[in-house]
């Protein structure tokens, strides 16, 4: 039996052409964490890393709790552009703005308050909670422009438009890293402000961001026809219960993968604070791949949303194949790199040799998890685009909670294997999350078709 790429190619190209301004936009998310590390890695010292680890593991829990409420309006938009109902998308965004700020004010006050008060009574060192309590309340403040941004960003990407938020993504970081490194190291006159330095940097880089992709979606050409019926007075609850539907399930499959490696970093930090400094540092270098694969999705999801509204459900397979075809590719080559530059790649971030032996084992295992990683996030997003967020929401559940972070805890101290163990963990819950996806996709997939088929049968 012979297997031929041709059916796809097409789909290769649209594909790709829709997912590599997405890939460096969702990548901006990342990399904010990222330069945060590398600016504190190298200007602050270990205990100062440590810190930026423990905030960010509890900060991107509640980041990717916001993003997948922002994400609910995307197959939406790219539904009823598919069906040419151009109107509703003005609508859509209406009541995506109202429900996005809400959320991210309540998450505010969920991440201050109440991460802030558990965090002391976690087994954590306390020189970092000493240093990670400012830098928290800052980052908590980012989370309002962040998702106003998401909102606009969501919105323009489910009718096509995705360079412009690229652009805005790189250029934000760009701003994040020069300010980051000017406040905490104290630059031109400005007194050093150590780890509170890149807190500040990440705010003023998020409200930049959100205000420009604003004035963009409104004052676009691109979009005129979408906002004609654009008003608040549209605020409704069928509407905003629409969004929330397809968002708060997605929200809660993003929150049991990020918070089973938030707790993992948790459970790291019973370790030891060198052994956290690594899995942040392991973490971060390992959340750029999944955020470039996590922009594939994206791509996807606005592809079978498009496909799904149009009832084209055999291009709608053939395009989520290909999907999976990219991101595999991907995911392989970054694998290689992992497990090529597993000693190099860590110096990016720090120079202490202990953080940096125990991070270069943390990559091999992280190299294994890449296919796994890449595979389950697009069938995340394929299945988005057409609806389908329930049955994947508790697949998830099932791999990250049931499966994954109790392997790794018993692994990494019942078993005292160490960051390692708890690493191998978070493997096994990849690779059951990935496989039950695909098979969640190929069964709806091949159900929709034959239903398509069958009313077309009795129609003649």
């Amino acid at each position: 039996m012979s297997f031929s790429f041709q059916p796809y190619k097409q789909h290769y190209r649209d594909n790709l052409k829709l997912a590599i301004p997405v890939v460096i936009s969702q990548l901006g998310h990342t990399l904010v964490h990222l330069s945060d590390s590398i600016i504190v890695g190298h200007f602050a010292g270990t205990i100062s890393l440590a810190a930026v680890s423990l905030i960010n593991s509890v900060f991107v829990v509640a980041m990717v709790m916001g993003l997948g409420i922002a994400y609910g309006i995307t197959p939406l938009i790219a539904q009823n552009n598919g069906k040419g109902e151009h109107a509703d998308c003005g609508r859509l965004l209406s009541n995506s703005i109202f429900i996005n700020l809400l959320f991210s004010i309540i998450l505010f006050l969920l991440i201050y308050f109440g991460a802030g008060n558990v965090l002391s009574l976690l087994k954590q060192s306390p020189e970092v909670l000493k240093q990670a309590k400012p830098f928290l309340l800052l980052l908590s403040v980012s989370i309002i422009p962040l998702m106003l941004f998401t909102t606009f960003k969501q919105f323009a990407e489910g009718l096509g438009f995705t360079r412009q938020a690229m652009m805005i993504s790189i250029w934000g970081n760009v701003i994040n890293i020069c300010l980051g490194i000017i406040f905490v190291k104290g630059l031109f006159g400005i007194k050093p402000m150590g780890i509170s330095g890149v807190g500040y940097s990440t705010l003023i880089d998020r409200t930049i961001m959100a205000i420009v992709m604003g004035v963009y979606v409104f004052r676009s050409k691109n979009f005129k026809a979408y906002l004609k019926e654009f008003s608040l007075s549209y605020i409704s609850f069928k509407r905003c219960r629409q969004i929330i539907n397809i968002g708060a399930p997605v929200s809660l499959q993003y929150t049991f993968e990020v918070s089973a490696f938030s707790a993992a970093a948790i459970i790291v930090g019973q370790i030891g604070a060198v052994e956290q400094a690594a899995h942040q540092v392991g973490i971060n270098l390992a959340s750029l791949t999944y955020m470039m694969a996590s922009g594939i999705s994206s791509a996807a999801a606005i592809k079978s949303g498009n496909f799904f509204g149009g009832k084209s459900f055999g291009e709608l397979r053939a395009s989520a194949l290909a999907s999976y075809h990219i991101v595999l590719a991907f995911m392989t080559v970054t694998a290689l790199i992992f497990v090529l530059a597993n000693q190099w790649l860590p110096w990016i971030v720090t120079s202490d040799v202990g953080v940096i032996n125990i991070a270069s084992k943390l990559l091999i295992i992280a190299a294994f998890f890449q296919l796994f990683d890449g595979a389950q996030v697009v069938g995340l997003g394929i299945l988005r685009g057409m609806g389908d967020v329930n049955v994947p929401t508790l697949i998830t559940l099932l791999a990250y909670w049931v499966i994954g972070l109790p392997l790794g805890y018993l692994l990494g101290i019942t078993l005292d294997m160490g960051a390692e163990g708890v690493w191998y963990g978070l493997v096994a819950g990849l690779g059951i999350a990935s496989i039950l996806l695909y098979m969640r996709f190929t069964a709806t997939t091949k159900k929709h078709i034959e239903d398509y088929i069958f009313n077309d049968t009795l129609k003649i």
